[in-house]
């Protein structure tokens, strides 16, 4: 990372996305391990998840299929909706599962990735094991801002529910409610997108500054503020990169029955391969984000003094990063 901060406020879109590429490549080495290390494993579960959840899923329906067919009297019925009971148990207990170790891989991954651009802004020796000897410690903060980011979630999605339950027993079915509800819908998603983007910056935050939980989204929404548009065209790009992905994946690996076994195989390393890049390159645009929407709000971060605390973090005893020691100021 060779620009200077005052520079960084300069860059749009194509100019994050040319600073993240030049951060991988200048650094190959490093990012190579931490990919395979920590981004490798949550891409795996994440392509795993799409694969298994079909086989659950497509057994559940034909179970439920035969069931329809058969005589509530017939002593079969009580065998196959035993089984069911016990598809639908695994099947919830898979989806746990799956979302607790996503959660801890992604978090992982974020905390090492901006740790180790940290390092680069501030022109350190960084090395794989130092960076796996710090990313616990740094983990903890990040992980008390993704359950607070969770609970807005859940608040958000409960004060939807509402509103969807009010209209629907105050409108009714009409071409005007109709009309209404595509509005709302569209409403709902774009505060859905605000608070992801809000949560992504809030996790750079968290690492970098003495800001967590609800602090820390509090500080990315005022760091969003003038870099709003340029972000969420980044998130839209690439959510739709991955939705592509996803549904290439869907169709070439899990339905893609035309295909041999061996293409299907190839299919599935190559979206695991674009998977694991997608990510790390999503990864490295927040926290490059992150250093643009700051230079953008002129506060100016000391290389001395945050290589300092990274070093110290390094030593053991995670230090948080206080405004006074880090020097943020108004320029």
């Amino acid at each position: 990372m060779d620009r200077e901060q005052d520079e960084l406020q300069f860059l749009g879109i194509f100019g994050i996305y040319k600073e993240a590429y030049k951060i991988v490549f200048s650094r190959r080495k490093i990012f190579s391990q931490i990919a395979l290390a920590l981004i490798l494993p949550l891409s795996i579960v994440f392509l795993a998840h799409i694969a298994l959840s079909n086989i659950f899923l497509s057994k559940i329906i034909h179970n439920e299929i035969v069931l329809d067919g058969t005589s509530t009297n017939n002593p079969r019925y009580e065998k196959i909706s035993d089984v069911i009971s016990s598809e639908w148990a695994t099947y919830w207990l898979f989806n746990a599962a799956y979302f607790t170790f996503l959660l801890i891989f992604s978090l992982l991954s974020t905390s090492a990735v901006v740790y180790t651009i940290a390092c680069i802004y501030t022109a350190r020796e960084i090395t794989f094991k130092k960076v796996m000897s710090v990313v616990p410690k740094v983990w903890k903060r990040v992980m008390v801002t993704f359950l607070c980011t969770f609970m807005a979630f859940f608040c958000y999605n409960i004060v939807a529910l509402i509103v969807l339950i009010i209209w629907v027993l105050s409108m009714g079915i009409s071409d005007a409610s109709v009309i209404i509800g595509f509005l709302l819908l569209i409403v709902y998603f774009i505060g859905f997108g605000y608070l992801t983007l809000i949560w992504q910056l809030a996790s750079v935050v968290s690492v970098l500054e003495e800001a967590r939980g609800i602090k820390a989204m509090a500080k990315s929404k005022e760091l969003l503020k003038g870099n709003m548009w340029v972000a969420t065209i980044i998130y839209f790009k690439l959510n739709v990169l991955a939705a592509l992905l996803q549904f290439g994946f869907q169709q070439l690996v899990v339905s893609g029955r035309s295909f041999s076994v061996a293409d299907r195989v190839a299919y599935g390393v190559i979206c695991l391969w674009l998977l694991l890049k997608l990510i790390l390159f999503c990864l490295v645009i927040q926290t490059v984000l992150y250093f643009v929407c700051k230079s953008h709000h002129h506060e100016n971060i000391d290389k001395s003094e945050l290589s300092v605390h990274l070093e110290v973090d390094l030593l053991g005893g995670y230090m948080p990063l206080s405004s006074k020691d880090v020097q943020f100021e108004q320029v």
